[in-house]
C-alpha cells in the first residue's frame, strides 16, 4: 500500500510540474531596432554592408515600455528563422534601467553559423531579396515569448567578386548604394466613424502590423513606426487585437509601392464599442424602472407604432398604476414568434433610456447588420447610425409591417433592428470616445 501510494504522489507531482512548463511567460516589454554607427536612427533597416549594422533596444518613442534589466543573447537568421547565421556568446548585450548600455555592431558580437559559431560576423542571407532577421532574447534557446526581433535588409547587387590570378592587383568595387525608400505606418481614432483621420482624432500608439516585401514576411513592431526598405513593391497588413469590441475603420490592408526616395505613408482607423448608457427591458419591467416611469412616458411610448403578438396596436392607457403593469406584462411577454413583437418590446426599451437620459439620441452605435434592410436612413457605409435614426427605423418598420411571423419576407429586417436595438439596450455596440483597451496574442 505504502508503494502504491508513493507511486502515485511522484505521478501527481510529475503532472504538476508538466502543467507548470505549459504555463507560458509573459511577452517581453520593450523594443529592440537596427541602426547605424552613429547609434541614433532608430527607422534604419537597410544597409549597404553587414558591417554597418547595429543593433539597440529600449523605448522606441517617449513613454515605451523599456526591456527588462540584464544580460541577453543575440543572434541573425533568414527572414524565417530557420538558418542561424550567426550567435553571439552569452551575455552578449546588457540592459540597465530599461536600455541598451551600448549600441552593438552585429558583426562584432556575432559569431559565424558555418563556421560552427567560432568566426567572428554572420553568414550571408540565402534571402535573394537580401534580408536578415536579428534576435534579442534572454534566453539562448530564443523562446519567443523571451524575444524581440527586428527585420534588416542588406544591399546583396554586388556580391565579393571571385579572385582571379593577375599581376596588377584590381581594387574591389565599391558596393553600389542600395536603391531606397521610406515606409510610414501610424494608426488613429476614428471618433467619429467616418474613416478619415480628421483633426483632433488622436493616433493610437502600439497597434501591430505586417509588412509583406519581395516575397517574404517582415513582421516589424508596433504603430507608430517607419522604415527604411529596398524600393520595390509592398502590401502592409494591420493585425486584429484580441479584443473583439474594435472595428476597422480603413482597408486592413494597403499595397504600394515603393520608389527610391519616396516616403510613403500608411494610416489605419480604427474605433471601439461598448457602453453608452442603456438599461435592459428586464429592467424597466421590474420595481427600480417602474419607479422612475411617468404618464408622459406612457403617452410617447402609445405614440410609437409598437404592437402585441398578435400585429395588433399596443397602447398604454389608464391609470399610471395600470400603464406601469401593462407594461411589465408588455415586455416581459414579447417574442419572435411575431418579430414585430419583439422589436416592439427593444424599441420601447431604448425610447425610455433616452427618455430619461440614460442614452443620448444622437450617441452612434454599430450595427453594420442593418444593411440587409435596404436604405436606413441614417445609416453609414461603415455601418454606424445614431439611436435616434434607429428608433425611427424601427418604428417606420413597425408601421409598414405589424405581422412579421416564420415566412414573412419583411421578419429578416426586423430581426437586424431588434438585435440593433438589443445591442444597444445591453450596451455593447456604442461608439467610444477614446480608444478602449486592446492587445496582441502571437
Amino acid at each position: 500500500m505504502k508503494a502504491n501510494k508513493r507511486c502515485i504522489w511522484i505521478a501527481f507531482i510529475a503532472v504538476l510540474a508538466f502543467c507548470s512548463n505549459l504555463r507560458a511567460d509573459p511577452p517581453l516589454p520593450g523594443a529592440i531596432f537596427t541602426t547605424d554607427s552613429t547609434c541614433t536612427e532608430v527607422n534604419q533597416n537597410i544597409f549597404d554592408n553587414k558591417e554597418d549594422v547595429y543593433v539597440d533596444g529600449g523605448p522606441a518613442h517617449p513613454g515605451a515600455a523599456g526591456l527588462p534589466d540584464g544580460s541577453y543573447c543575440v543572434q541573425v537568421t533568414d527572414p524565417s528563422g530557420a538558418t542561424v547565421l550567426g550567435k553571439s556568446d552569452p551575455g552578449a548585450v546588457t540592459v540597465v534601467d530599461g536600455e541598451f548600455v551600448q549600441c552593438y555592431q552585429l558583426t562584432s558580437i556575432l559569431k559565424t553559423g558555418s563556421s560552427g559559431f567560432t568566426v567572428p560576423g554572420y553568414d550571408d542571407t540565402p534571402n535573394p531579396g537580401g534580408e536578415y532577421k536579428v534576435w534579442v532574447s534572454t534566453d539562448c534557446d530564443f523562446i519567443n515569448n523571451s524575444t524581440k526581433t527586428d527585420n534588416f535588409q542588406v544591399n546583396n547587387t554586388n556580391p565579393t567578386p571571385t579572385p582571379t590570378p593577375s599581376a596588377t592587383p584590381t581594387a574591389t568595387p565599391s558596393p553600389t548604394p542600395c536603391p531606397k525608400g521610406e515606409v510610414c505606418v501610424t494608426t488613429f481614432y476614428d471618433a467619429n466613424v467616418n474613416g478619415i483621420q480628421d483633426n483632433g482624432e488622436q493616433e493610437i500608439t502600439g497597434w501591430e502590423f505586417r509588412v509583406f516585401g519581395h516575397n517574404n514576411l517582415h513582421l516589424w513592431k508596433q504603430t507608430p513606426r517607419c522604415a527604411y526598405v529596398r524600393a520595390g513593391d509592398y502590401a502592409v497588413i494591420e493585425r486584429h487585437p484580441n479584443e473583439l469590441n474594435w472595428i476597422h475603420n480603413t482597408a486592413t490592408e494597403v499595397e504600394f509601392d515603393v520608389d527610391t526616395g519616396y516616403t510613403e505613408n500608411v494610416t489605419f482607423g480604427n474605433v471601439c464599442v461598448g457602453a453608452g448608457g442603456g438599461f435592459t427591458l428586464a429592467y424597466w419591467s421590474n420595481r427600480n424602472g417602474q419607479q422612475l416611469e411617468t404618464r408622459n412616458d406612457f403617452a410617447a411610448l402609445t405614440a410609437l407604432n409598437l404592437v402585441t403578438g398578435q400585429g395588433t396596436a399596443q397602447d398604454f392607457t389608464g391609470t399610471l398604476t395600470q400603464s406601469k403593469t401593462l407594461l411589465n406584462q408588455f415586455l416581459l411577454g414579447a417574442n419572435t414568434t411575431n418579430m414585430a413583437n419583439m422589436l416592439s418590446a427593444e424599441l420601447a426599451t431604448m425610447k425610455l433610456n433616452v427618455l430619461h437620459g440614460f442614452v443620448n439620441g444622437s450617441a452612434l452605435v454599430y450595427a453594420p447588420g442593418l444593411s440587409t434592410c435596404g436604405t436606413v436612413t441614417g445609416l453609414s457605409s461603415l455601418g454606424f447610425i445614431s439611436i435616434n435614426d434607429l428608433m425611427t427605423a424601427a418604428n417606420q418598420s413597425l408601421l409598414d409591417h405589424p405581422l412579421t411571423q416564420a415566412g414573412s419576407p419583411d421578419r429578416a429586417c426586423q430581426e437586424t433592428l431588434k438585435n440593433a436595438l438589443n445591442d444597444a439596450n445591453n450596451n455593447k455596440s456604442f461608439v467610444q470616445s477614446s480608444p478602449c483597451p486592446f492587445s496582441f496574442g502571437d
